[in-house]
């Protein structure tokens, strides 16, 4: 196994193992206080912190770097778990989508590590995707966060959760799906020359889109809106994202009709983009 999914898997599950170890203590104990609960969780951080730091020195800064944005996940899909079992009914559902988003981060950066082991960095997390992706999520907290506190029963529609959470299940398993598949032709960045192993990739689920992945991301950023409940966010949540894969599909497609010509073109008449109302660059 590579060194950066070596580590990343380590870091996370190790991290994941430490806060559930407290977190079962804590809630087998009724220790749920939230002062508590705080400075259980700070010193625990803290401790795999300076141990991945004592660990990681000198040439390794690279695998330091890694390590401790895998533990970070690693304890927030813990701590999301948690978060779900012991806070209010109309907090609860924020655990979740903790989870959900830990993970999906955590599992960009294995996914690449494994497929693309050359280009693998700290960027392949894609927590640092772009300005706009902070700002969206931050916005998201904040309409949650206020509709919980001022209309409490809203985040408590569990079935809308749980739907909300079908459908990030299905949208992270698509994405991941179409990165196995494409292997080492998939990149998070799109590529403006052919590389000489590039080929077109046209069996599995790109059998069923000619974009899975883009497919995937976009339903799985639309269903941590459902998760959460926040009626302003999803439907802003869709169009936004609507708008920035019908550019960067119509970019990508421009590009693949340069890469693979003809062979390109047959596929588009074969294969639908799988997002509604995009069309893509056609001849």
């Amino acid at each position: 196994m590579a060194a950066p999914t070596r580590i990343c898997i380590e870091h996370f599950g190790g991290s994941f193992f430490v806060f559930t170890l407290m977190g079962y203590l804590n809630y087998s104990y009724n220790l749920t206080t939230l002062g508590f609960n705080i400075f259980i969780f700070f010193i625990s951080g803290l401790m795999i912190f300076s141990f991945m730091k004592i660990i990681f020195t000198g040439d390794v800064y690279k695998n330091f770097q890694i390590a401790w944005r895998a533990a970070l996940l690693g304890g927030l899909f813990s701590l999301g778990f948690y978060i779900y079992l012991v806070c209010p009914n109309n907090i609860k559902i924020f655990g979740l989508y903790m989870s959900v988003m830990s993970f999906f981060h955590a599992s960009e950066f294995m996914a690449i590590a494994i497929v693309q082991p050359n280009l693998v960095s700290t960027d392949s997390f894609v927590l640092n995707h772009s300005p706009e992706y902070t700002i969206a999520a931050v916005i998201s907290w904040a309409e949650f966060f206020i509709e919980a506190y001022f209309f409490p029963n809203i985040k408590q529609l569990y079935f809308i959760t749980y739907f909300g959470l079908v459908v990030c299940i299905f949208g992270e398993v698509l994405r991941k799906l179409a990165m196995f598949t494409a292997g080492s032709n998939f990149s998070h960045l799109v590529q403006y020359e052919k590389a000489e192993d590039h080929e077109l990739v046209t069996t599995g689920v790109y059998g069923w889109f000619r974009h899975p992945s883009y497919v995937g991301w976009f339903y799985w950023a639309v269903g941590t809106q459902i998760l959460l409940i926040n009626p302003i966010c999803i439907p802003a949540y869709a169009l936004v994202s609507w708008m920035f894969f019908n550019k960067r599909i119509y970019i990508e497609e421009i590009t693949l009709l340069n890469f693979f010509g003809q062979n390109y073109v047959n596929y588009q008449h074969k294969v639908g983009i799988g997002l509604p109302f995009i069309k893509g660059y056609q001849i």
